[in-house]
Order: C-alpha cells, then structure tokens, then sequence
C-alpha cells in the first residue's frame, strides 16, 4: 500500500495507511480473530434484552451487505416505500401550512387528527357553504391513510426481508462468505475510506487556490493607485479643515 502511494502527488502515503491502521484497530482485527477461530464461517445470534428476543445479528458479515448482495430487488422495494411515505408527509405538511392559521380552514379544529377530521367532516357533511373546508379536510385524511397503510406495508416489508435474510445465513459457503467479507466488506470500506482522503486534500487544495486567488485578484499596481487616491482625498480634507 505504501509503494503503491509513493509516486501520487499531493497524497501522503501515511494518511493513506492510517486508514487501514484505524479500520484493523475498529474492525479488522476482530473479523481476523472470528476467521482464525471459527473458520469462514457467518454464524448469527440472537439480541436478547431482560429475557426478550430484539432480533438477530452476526459480528462477521453485517445485515446490509447479504441484502445488497443478495436482495437488492426486496430492498429497492422498501426504498421506495420509505420515499412515498416521506412524499405524503410532505404533502400532509404542505396542507396544514396552506390552511392553518386563525382565518385557514383547519382553523375549527384543536388540532389535526384522524379523530378530530371525522367528527368535523361528520359535523359539516351537510353544510353548503363548507365546501372548501370539507375538500380540505377529505384531503387530509385520504393523505393520513394513504401514509399509514404506507407504514404498514412498509413493516410488512421489512419484516419479511429480515426473514429471508435470517434464512440465507446458514446457506452461505466459504466462497460466497469469502467474498462478502474480503471484498464487500474489507476492501469496500478501504476503498471509500480512501476516496475520502483524496476528496479531503482535493477540496483543501481547492480551497486553498481559491484564497490565494482572491488575494491576488487586485494587481499590487491598483493597490497603490488607491492608496494614493485615497490619501489625495485626506489631504484635501485636512486643507479645508485648516491643516496644511
């Protein structure tokens, strides 16, 4: 690793290899010591907490990288599941900002709930002149279930990916454990940790020639002019107040 940063200008191969020094003191050197005593091998526990069951876990090959590798299809599914409930809430909020306020058409109620919006809409379902406050109010509760059958099927979701992922451990051979720890893991992790120290030194760099640009922007010639400029002015001024 070394050799292979000595000739990268502007990169100090040192800061490179801390890298790796910092991710075997957090990381590495506790894969290493699973590897050597249990072999290649991805074994998964069990969390328990006061005697209940919080899920599972495995120390040697983390949950997102068997689902990237393996359920990308299942995953993407849960992403956009997580976006569209972010889309509604959006759009929840854009309403309540639209029509809250003393003189808004929420103004009738406390507070905005699934409760509250169908008392209101039960008690103005027949007045003529709530048209907008009834469309308003409709609105925002077709919003409400639409997020919240969002967040069920979104835990449905999860719950069935964990599931899946949980039963593909034990299926797992030497190759594909192999593959996922040295070269999803391990190398992965180097590899953006890395990227990261030449992003760090490139916008320093950049950074740098930006101050430098600016403070040379104005040739020193300029300079000069107005400082003379600027002490004709004072003269002038120290003349009329009587200094000569």
């Amino acid at each position: 690793m070394l050799a292979r940063y000595e000739s990268q200008p502007l990169i100090d191969k040192y800061d490179v290899y801390q890298h790796l020094m910092d991710y075997w003191d957090s990381t590495m050197q506790d894969d290493v010591y699973l590897i050597s005593a249990d072999g290649w091998q991805a074994q998964t526990v069990r969390l328990l907490e006061k005697g209940k069951d919080k899920g599972w876990t495995c120390d040697l090959i983390p949950k997102n990288l068997v689902i990237a590798r393996y359920f990308e299809k299942e995953q993407q599914a849960i992403n956009d599941l997580e976006a569209d409930i972010e889309n509604l809430a959006a759009q929840s909020t854009e309403l309540e900002e639209e029509h809250g306020g003393e003189e808004g058409l929420f103004s009738e109620l406390d507070k905005l709930s699934k409760a509250t919006v169908a008392a209101r809409l039960k008690e103005i379902k027949t007045d003529k002149d709530a048209k907008d406050e009834i469309e308003a109010l409709n609105r925002w509760q077709s919003l409400y279930n639409n997020q919240a059958d969002a967040k069920k099927s979104l835990k449905a979701a999860e719950i069935a990916l964990d599931a899946k992922v949980y039963e593909k451990y034990p299926t797992l051979n030497e190759t594909e454990i192999k593959t996922l720890v040295v070269n999803d893991k391990w190398l992965a992790t180097l590899e953006a940790a890395f990227h990261g120290e030449m992003n760090r030194v490139s916008q320093a760099l950049t950074q740098r020639i930006k101050q430098l640009a600016e403070r040379y922007e104005t040739p020193v010639s300029q300079h000069v002019q107005n400082v003379t400029d600027l002490e004709a002015k004072v003269n002038q001024h120290l003349v009329k107040m009587g200094f000569s």
